[in-house]
């Protein structure tokens, strides 16, 4: 989704927090979204990337999806080797990126290896919200 079509339904949640919260209509609306647990719209975006990955991932399924990830190996020894990286192919568009062949790796390289080695979809879905709001907060 382009950033001019993100900032339309992201206003609407904006004002939602307001009708939610009109007490606190003087905190700004990502102190409003955080109160209220709440990830701005394009957190939830990259959050169901990021789990579609890890089920890729974690079980080979469904093929068509696991044949677009291709594990990073340099060629040599870096300390990113460790870090359970995927390729992330080159696209020279704006529209190409939105593939999830590029945008799964692009986001799955974001998320911390800490999140990546969970050994359950619950563990990684709870830590990964922890993750994105965490960000929301230090922003």
């Amino acid at each position: 989704m382009s950033a001019s079509n993100m900032h339309k339904p992201q206003s609407v949640q904006n004002s939602l927090t307001r009708v939610v919260l009109p007490s606190l209509c003087h905190l700004s609306a990502s102190e409003r979204l955080s109160y209220l647990h709440w990830l701005p719209f394009h957190y939830p975006i990259q959050f169901k990337i990021a789990t579609l990955t890890y089920k890729t991932l974690a079980t080979c399924q469904p093929s068509y999806l696991y044949n677009l990830l291709q594990v990073y190996h340099p060629s040599r020894a870096l300390h990113s080797s460790t870090q359970h990286l995927l390729h992330v192919p080159y696209m020279s568009t704006d529209f190409g990126r939105r593939a999830f062949s590029y945008s799964s790796p692009a986001t799955w390289n974001s998320i911390p290896i800490s999140i990546k080695n969970c050994s359950s979809l619950y563990s990684f879905k709870r830590h990964l919200k922890s993750h994105f709001i965490a960000q929301l907060i230090n922003s």
